[in-house]
């Protein structure tokens, strides 16, 4: 079963997944995006939550088309309506139809307002998060067009909503005031393949940013365990207890939130808190996976971090610390799959070196990912690697399997253009090779490759993949001293003899 799963996971990887998204509608898109950069709206995530507050509008509208369908099949009121009789001008398919002008001052004087007065009600994680929320589409005209185009859109579809925002946060091009960036959405997908993710998991991202790690394990579970999801106590707990996420940024949570619901998870539990804090150190509950790429910018005040973390490894670093909250988060057996940024491998401080001792030693660490320093440009140019481990908190770890991604199927330049090349495919491969006892990886010379826990520990739990990877040296033969001596004067009797032409021309 563990490779009927993979091999599926394979093929999405290598793009067999059929794309939503029609050339047409992504050029809508991007005359969209373009009418908000000539309206003065140029950072690509107010883009963005503006569009998202018109596709939670529709959401709102057609929650309350299926109530009303469902009153209608009994015969009886609508339970809890979302609008009432003296609402129904808010709703989408009302207001959509208005001119420019009129849509345009009942949505900002009356449909925004109401979005940000539901507070969590509507079934809807996103409410939770619209206190701070500020409309700022410019004119009656550009509303109109982005509404138009929404309007346009099969949006019953669930994959083709998840792709059209999938595709608009492609569009982020810029990294964030504490480290975060956009992780490529096919490394994500290989973490996700990585851990194979069970319906019965508990999934979490204690930097959710977006929330792409949840989205793709849910994209996961629906393409591998479409049969599971179909009995009612799964699904349920799918919808309402698999996946949580936390950040503190409020214009990220509300994308995240509104990223999952597109999805089709009906109630993700994202929440507002920084997870290092000690603030929000007794909100850990345990989690079967988790699936992260922390910021790693930069240094914490020591004094607001949580104590217990701080036992671990007594660091300011924010990239050893969400080490320590990943061990402390997950249940034991759970498993968890993160980008950390190379100084992580090899650091020689102790906090560096407690961490990858515990990592080891207490925990099973069970594979090192190295990927290149371009997979994050143009946000950054970071070498970086994925820490695959479980958590036991009485070790287990017997042999680590490094592979040594070279290429990831896009230019290593800040151009990221697709390329032939691509490792990953053959990293899920060998990866399952491995964990099936499969194959032989003790030739080090190879891109996989596998460890003894021995050596590691002689080499002061270095998890470096240049440390342990044999490079062949080709030998290389040259001319003797003197044939190469002949071999220049005779180049050189040859430049002189062109210079004598070259004069008697003149």
């Amino acid at each position: 079963m563990e490779r009927t799963f993979a091999n599926a996971g394979l093929q999405r990887i290598r793009g067999v997944r059929s794309q939503m998204l029609t050339g047409a509608i992504r050029n809508q898109v991007d005359q969209v995006w373009n009418a908000f950069w000539g309206g003065g709206v140029s950072n690509p995530l107010s883009v963005i939550e503006q569009i998202t507050y018109l596709l939670f509008a529709k959401r709102l509208d057609d929650m309350h088309t299926a109530k009303e369908a469902q009153a209608n099949v009994l015969g009886e009121p609508i339970v809890d309506p979302i609008f009432s009789e003296s609402q129904q001008h808010l709703r989408w398919s009302r207001f959509k139809d208005f001119d420019p002008e009129r849509k345009f001052s009942v949505f900002k004087d009356e449909v925004f307002p109401f979005i940000k007065a539901l507070d969590g009600k509507a079934g809807s994680a996103y409410t939770k998060f619209m206190n701070d929320a500020v409309f700022i589409i410019p004119n009656a005209n550009l509303l109109d067009r982005v509404v138009n185009m929404i309007g346009e859109i099969p949006m019953e579809d669930r994959d083709t909503k998840g792709d059209l925002y999938e595709y608009m946060l492609s569009k982020i091009a810029t990294a964030g005031q504490n480290g975060q960036f956009r992780t490529p959405r096919h490394i994500i997908k290989m973490m996700v393949e990585l851990t194979a993710p069970t319906p019965r998991d508990v999934v979490c991202d204690p930097a959710c940013g977006t929330c792409g790690f949840l989205v793709a394990t849910a994209e996961y579970l629906e393409d591998n365990h479409a049969d599971a999801l179909r009995d009612k106590a799964v699904r349920q707990h799918f919808d309402q207890n698999m996946f949580h996420g936390s950040d503190f940024d409020s214009s990220m949570l509300r994308i995240g939130a509104m990223n999952m619901t597109l999805h089709g998870v009906e109630d993700p539990k994202i929440a507002d808190r920084d997870s290092l804090s000690q603030d929000h150190a007794d909100q850990r509950a345990g989690y079967s996976l988790i699936l992260a790429n922390p910021p790693f910018k930069g240094s914490l005040d020591g004094d607001g971090v949580a104590k217990d973390l701080l036992q671990v490894s007594k660091t300011k670093k924010t990239e050893l610390l969400f080490m320590s909250l990943f061990f402390k988060q997950l249940t034991l057996g759970g498993r968890c799959a993160c980008i950390v940024p190379d100084g992580v491998l090899f650091g020689s401080s102790k906090a560096h070196k407690d961490i990858r001792k515990v990592l080891v030693e207490e925990q099973k660490l069970d594979a090192v990912i190295s990927m290149p320093s371009g997979v994050f440009k143009p946000y950054a140019g970071v070498s970086t690697a994925i820490l695959i481990f479980t958590r036991t908190d009485s070790g287990g770890t017997d042999k680590v399997f490094f592979y040594d991604m070279e290429a990831d199927g896009y230019s290593l330049d800040d151009k990221r253009e697709p390329k032939d090349v691509n490792d990953i495919p053959d990293i899920l491969e060998k990866y399952l090779q491995y964990k099936n006892a499969e194959g032989d990886f003790t030739d080090k010379k190879q891109k996989a490759f596998v460890v003894d826990k021995a050596d590691i520990a002689d080499n002061k739990y270095d998890l470096s993949i240049n440390r342990y990877k044999e490079v062949v040296y080709e030998e290389a033969e040259y001319d003797p001293p003197e044939v190469i001596l002949d071999q220049l004067e005779a180049l050189e009797a040859e430049i002189q003899g062109d210079l004598k032409a070259l004069r008697a021309m003149l």
